[in-house]
């Protein structure tokens, strides 16, 4: 029989990197009855860091999915579980998360506040509109408010957070908290051993007039979603039932418009069941989010609804290697039912695969499952060629979901082997790697024959380096980290390009006159058009010179960088009867490529990072004079809890080794975060000295 998918909840936890998500998971599975004892991250115990790299730091690298339940309301919950990372070098994992997820519980510390990566996050889980609940996390740290948390929340992140929960006492003294929707307390006693750690009492008499207020602003702000509820509020607050409260903050949270805060102390296990209970009762399942959207293989848009009854289609969201099963490939399922053994349609490379086996996951284990139904996830084995963003489905009802979306890495490292016995292995390593990771890519210098590794940060390159050495027994040598530049253009100008040779026989011709210059406003890429009249160049023959194009800008004219966007406006040109073909108009188009953007003004163009280092007050001068050092810009101060948070643009070619200086600087007292934000030009004097190492470089590697 059917699961009624009303009791399935898809959630992640997401937040800024030591928020506190992984306790928070590890609570939520000890809770749950899915683990008998808890794991603790500082032991490098926790179930969801299972990877060894994640157990010595401390931190979370890949989001492990589980699944659990939950008796709420005489009801048993069927819990799909991910706990992703923090870090900004892994966020592709909340990305990917975020995009197969109905609800996330977004995790502030109540200290940190609202922190640079709760920022980035956030903005992730409104680009796939996924309804969040906040849960304040820490309450019992000094230097705890909840209140200022709010505030943040509210300013930083322009959302509307409302409490259903409020703290009693802070800090040490943090006890519980009180049930805004009960009217009641929920007061915690020390117990690590069982699950029911609390007892519900009356509001204390000091705290009634506070309960009341932020009741009435809980019931105001939920009003618009039931007016009956105001009317009764504002006549009889005594007739506002519980159930009534709960459907109207349910329908207000799936709705966008409010974000239900709690508040608790995950590691000393105060508040986890109430935030439980609360996304049973707040999140929605798979049947609220509705139908899923795509395109059928005529191009016109087509839905799923999320029932078995429909053809079956899903989204494979992650792939990872296991070194038991092999390639794991993590699906969403939206609608219909896959079973165990038989053909899925992959969408992006029209070929049918088999599912060999198929997988309920806890952390890095797999239960064997027969089959998958609409609005669950799991992980499938037996798959050839599948990857990240890739839509699977039924063969005779093709639809494309809508994919996901990746920045590009800014750092690179060159890498080789320590024996030239390992450059086999080494390949096989890096391809996989690269096909779990979209953030990460692998390519080959052309004039120096050297394999460069490219990532999101030193942290994201450091841990793929020490997974080739742990996971497949490849030692490497690396070179200095480098900055990913890349090439602009910014004047047009008009060339005309022939391309000639005669070798006896049939030879080879084509001549074009193209316009090349900046690409319009927005455009990323090669934005091509063709003005061509008359014939004087086949229709045939086009395509080639835009794939010339297309080619050359892997290599720009300065210093051999990708020019990531380009106008090319194909004006003229002409062909000959019997030489004329499309490889010929395809030279014809990178030699014009080369000739033309040497003359088209090219800049060069680095990766320009946002930087928030939180310092002691009197550390904040010697920060600030570092970063101008750094060719750093400040974009803003502010004072945080007896603290200094400094926000600058800053660029990464300046930032190496950084979080060491910055250790040195302060005495170990501050902390930075880093992402990247944008490219910007680089000042002429050092452009140059760029330019000349960079060919220096590659007229060395020509003349060995």
């Amino acid at each position: 029989m059917a699961r009624d998918l009303k009791y399935t909840r898809n959630i992640g936890i997401m937040a800024h990197i030591d928020a506190g998500k992984t306790t928070t998971s590890e609570r939520i599975l000890f809770y749950t009855g899915k683990t008998h004892r808890v794991g603790e991250v500082h032991d490098g115990a926790a179930t969801m860091d299972w990877m060894v790299q994640e157990q010595e730091r401390g931190i979370t690298i890949t989001s492990a999915a589980t699944t659990t339940f939950w008796n709420y309301g005489g009801e048993t919950y069927h819990i799909n579980l991910i706990d992703t990372p923090g870090h900004v070098d892994f966020t592709v994992e909340v990305e990917r998360s975020l995009r197969v997820l109905d609800g996330a519980v977004a995790t502030f510390c109540a200290v940190g506040g609202v922190e640079p990566q709760s920022e980035t996050v956030w903005r992730q889980a409104d680009k796939y509109s996924v309804p969040r609940v906040a849960y304040v996390n820490k309450m019992d740290r000094t230097g705890a408010d909840f209140y200022n948390v709010l505030t943040e929340i509210r300013e930083k992140l322009g959302a509307n957070p409302v409490p259903v929960t409020l703290p009693i006492g802070s800090e040490d003294k943090f006890e519980g908290i009180i049930d805004l929707i009960s009217n009641k307390a929920i007061v915690y006693f020390d117990d690590k051993t069982v699950r029911d750690n609390f007892v519900i009492k009356d509001v204390p008499a000091e705290m009634l007039a506070e309960v009341e207020e932020w009741r009435g602003k809980l019931i105001e702000a939920i009003a618009e979603y039931n007016d009956e509820l105001l009317e009764k509020y504002f006549d009889n607050p005594e007739a506002i039932t519980e159930e009534e409260i709960v459907a109207t903050i349910r329908k207000a949270t799936i709705g966008m418009s409010i974000i239900p805060t709690m508040c608790g102390s995950s590691f000393k296990n105060k508040g986890v069941q109430y935030l439980l209970d609360s996304v049973m009762r707040f999140l929605p399942s798979p049947l609220d989010k509705g139908s899923v959207q795509g395109i059928d293989e005529h191009g016109s848009e087509e839905s799923r609804e999320p029932t078995v009854k429909e053809p079956f289609c899903g989204l494979v969201f992650k792939i990872a290697t296991d070194p038991f099963v092999g390639r794991l490939a993590f699906i969403r399922a939206y609608s219909g039912k896959l079973d165990s053994g038989s053909y899925i349609y992959n969408a992006r490379s029209e070929k049918k695969e088999r599912v060999a086996r198929l997988y309920q996951m806890h952390s890095n284990k797999q239960n064997p499952i027969e089959f998958v139904e609409a609005g669950d996830i799991c992980a499938a084995v037996g798959f050839k060629d599948l990857r990240t963003g890739d839509t699977v489905c039924d063969e005779k009802r093709v639809i494309t979901l809508e994919s996901m979306s990746f920045p590009d890495p800014v750092i690179g490292l060159a890498v080789e082997p320590k024996t030239q016995k390992d450059l086999d292995k080494l390949g096989i390593a890096l391809g996989k790697l690269s096909e779990e990771d979209p953030t990460f890519t692998v390519k080959t210098d052309h004039d120096s024959g050297q394999t460069i590794i490219s990532g999101m940060g030193e942290l994201h390159l450091e841990i793929i380096v020490d997974r080739l050495k742990r996971e497949f027994g490849v030692e490497i040598n690396q070179g200095a980290p480098q900055v990913n530049y890349k090439e602009a253009l910014t004047a047009t100008v008009e060339h005309r390009e022939v391309f000639k040779k005669q070798t006896g026989g049939r030879g080879k011709f084509a001549d074009i006159i193209v316009e090349i210059g900046p690409s319009d406003e927005g455009v990323v890429g090669l934005q091509f058009v063709d003005q061509v009249k008359g014939g004087n160049i086949p229709k045939e023959f086009v395509p080639a010179v835009e794939k010339g194009f297309k080619e050359a800008m892997a290599n720009g004219p300065l210093a051999g960088y990708q020019v990531e966007s380009i106008k090319v406006t194909l004006k003229d040109g002409s062909f000959h009867t019997v030489d004329s073909d499309q490889l010929s108009f395809e030279i014809c188009a990178r030699a014009a490529f080369r000739h033309a953007a040497a003359k088209a003004r090219p800049i060069l163009m680095e990766p320009i990072m946002s930087l928030e280092v939180v310092t002691p007050e009197e550390n904040v001068g010697d920060v600030i004079g570092d970063l101008n050092k750094r060719r750093g810009q400040i974009t803003g101060m502010e004072s945080k809890a007896n603290a200094r948070s400094v926000k600058a643009k800053v660029p990464l070619s300046e930032q190496f080794g950084y979080v060491t200086v910055l250790r040195t600087i302060t005495s170990g007292r501050a902390t930075s975060t880093m992402e990247f934000s944008h490219f910007a030009e680089v000042p002429s004097n050092l452009a140059k000295s760029i330019i000349e190492k960079s060919s220096g470089h590659k007229r060395n590697e020509t003349d060995e």
